[in-house]
């Protein structure tokens, strides 16, 4: 008898869809057919909750697809299972590490019971994948995290730091790269503090990974600055590898000593700069960072000290948030500022932020080199050079190929081609 159809939407990180490739992959390996969401008869929705909007955005989605046998996975169940439960007291919830589970929760949903798999730690390789781009493999290197942030949800639903064993680490790759995959996206809660519960680092961790034969490149993921001041020398090291891209993404949040502390990010302003200036040793790094807006009881003064660091330091690439209350964290219950106010903070930060970075990406044009064809987008498609910067290339580009490129413009988020043609294979 045919297995029924399931229709998977993810929301979220580069772990979450690595966890939808997991999901996706040993439900079709069980026999079941994946499909869209109007033909399927159960539905699956891995979610992420680190913002109020997204939030709100899944709790929405849990409606619609609860007309529906419905399993809500990813870090939504486990940090804020009541909101779920308010919305669909009948669905089946699948935390962020217990994917091996997610099967049986599906046929618990498709007979009308409620299946909850919330508790406990997996290793989440090996598993069949359903890969929703074939040129980038996503590999986990472990869960949770050693950080103490007072506005961070995820902490709540991943826990504790739990680095996955190097040897199965690097099975995973050459699994991808036999499959043919010309990225490795190396991904955690917080890959800069990879196995320190393990006497390992993330530099040693790359260095073995790069040593996988084949021609791939392999991206860092998130690095949160405390454990990164405690390995920076060997992954500086690493990150002069030829097979690594010149990446790091190290997330600031405030340029405010004082809203650091009560964030509880464990640095100053002045360590994440000289964590910067360090970085930036390496030849054509970028550096890409977060920052929030808003946070309770931040003032004018410290709003300005963050847009400061931002045009001192000039980072490559800014994620801009509004302080987001998430249920369960101590900012949560602190003093918020008003909404008018936050908002005009965060006007003012991306116009900050689009000054800074269209100048930053104005100094690559006329740059000529090499870069690897790595994802689709709107009638074209996005190459990445060895600093991982964005490429608009044209749309007949093969991907996982590699092109010889010439930047003719930019805008504030990506460069612009002004000329591209084909090479088999990269060279420096």
């Amino acid at each position: 008898m045919a297995r029924a159809r399931v229709h998977v939407e993810v929301y979220g990180c580069s772990a979450s869809y690595a966890d939808g490739e997991m999901i996706m992959g040993l439900l079709r390996e069980r026999g079941y057919e994946l499909s869209d969401e109007s033909r399927s008869d159960v539905n699956v929705i891995v979610t992420c909750c680190v913002k109020t909007p997204t939030a709100n955005r899944m709790l929405h989605r849990i409606r619609l697809l609860g007309t529906k046998p419905l399993v809500v996975a990813g870090c939504m169940p486990k940090a804020e299972r009541s909101s779920i439960e308010k919305v669909n007291p009948n669905a089946s919830l699948v935390g962020p590490d217990r994917i091996s589970k997610v099967v049986d929760a599906v046929e618990a949903a498709l007979e009308g019971r409620k299946a909850v798999y919330l508790d406990g730690k997996e290793i989440k390789l090996g598993y069949p994948r359903a890969m929703r781009n074939p040129v980038v493999g996503i590999v986990e290197i472990g869960s949770g995290c050693l950080g103490h942030c007072t506005f961070c949800q995820t902490r709540l639903a991943k826990g504790r730091l739990f680095s996955y064993p190097p040897e199965l680490i690097l099975k995973e790759v050459e699994r991808f790269v036999k499959a043919g995959a010309k990225e490795i996206w190396l991904t955690s809660t917080d890959d800069g503090a990879y196995g320190l519960d393990r006497g390992l680092s993330i530099g040693e961790l790359v260095k073995m990974v790069a040593r996988v034969e084949g021609e791939f490149m392999i991206r860092v993921g998130m690095m949160s600055p405390e454990p990164l001041k405690k390995v920076l020398d060997g992954l500086l090291e690493a990150y002069e590898l030829e097979k690594v891209f010149k990446f790091a993404h190290v997330p600031v949040q405030s340029g405010s000593d004082r809203v650091l502390s009560l964030m509880g990010r464990g640095y100053t302003s002045g360590e994440f700069s000289d964590l910067v200036k360090r970085l930036r040793e390496v030849k054509g790094m970028t550096i890409a960072t977060d920052v929030i807006v808003g946070f309770p009881t931040e003032s004018e003064d410290e709003f300005y000290e963050t847009v400061e660091l931002i045009r001192r330091l000039k980072p490559d690439v800014v994620n801009l948030s509004k302080f987001s209350a998430r249920p369960g964290t101590e900012a949560f219950r602190m003093k918020r500022l008003d909404n008018r106010t936050v908002k005009s903070r965060s006007v003012r930060m991306a116009k900050v932020i689009k000054d800074v970075t269209l100048k930053v990406n104005e100094k690559w044009i006329g740059w000529e080199g090499y870069a690897l064809v790595d994802e689709r987008v709107k009638g074209a498609k996005l190459a990445r050079n060895s600093s991982y910067r964005p490429i608009v290339v044209p749309e007949s580009f093969e991907l996982g190929s590699w092109v010889k490129v010439k930047i003719g413009s930019v805008t504030p988020n990506c460069l612009l081609s002004l000329r591209a043609v084909p090479n088999p294979v990269r060279r420096t």
